[in-house]
């Protein structure tokens, strides 16, 4: 069965490039975490990259409830991306010569988690689904106007 069909995504057109998407930012997320700080840009000032964090995980967070419509769900996404965010601390430690784990950052990452599920009882939440209702109707309109 497809996750739409057991009910753990919204009703989308296209779930699995929603999905895709979703991952290639989970992926970017934990390679720009392991990479040695000498290859990472400059922070415009001290404590920036704590901004960085939540803002991360707060973008992460908030898409999985415009993927996910159950609470539930919502909620053990945002539990799994602050294990995800403390493990990727240790894994600084222990896999880079350049960086260390920081409980800071790790709150951080647990903050914007959080606070990305704030988009759940809002019009937020439905974001990607009128995302794609757009795209249809534009799509649609094109495709009239091709024909004869």
């Amino acid at each position: 069965m497809t996750p739409r069909a057991l009910g753990l995504l919204r009703e989308f057109r296209w779930p699995y490039r929603w999905l895709a998407l979703w991952a290639l930012m989970l992926a970017t997320v934990i390679a720009t975490s392991l990479l040695p700080a000498r290859d990472l840009p400059p922070t415009p000032f001290s404590g920036f990259d704590k901004v960085e964090h939540f803002l991360a995980y707060a973008v992460l967070s908030a898409y999985a409830v415009m993927l996910f419509p159950r609470v539930r769900t919502q909620a053990l996404v945002a539990a799994g991306l602050i294990a995800l965010g403390v493990g990727l601390e240790f894994a600084q430690a222990a896999l880079t010569d350049s960086r260390q784990a920081d409980s800071a950052d790790a709150l951080a990452n647990a903050l914007g988690a959080l606070a990305g599920l704030l988009i759940g009882p809002t019009p937020l939440a439905d974001g990607l689904l009128r995302l794609e209702a757009r795209r249809s109707a534009r799509d649609s309109h094109h495709k009239a106007k091709k024909l004869p």
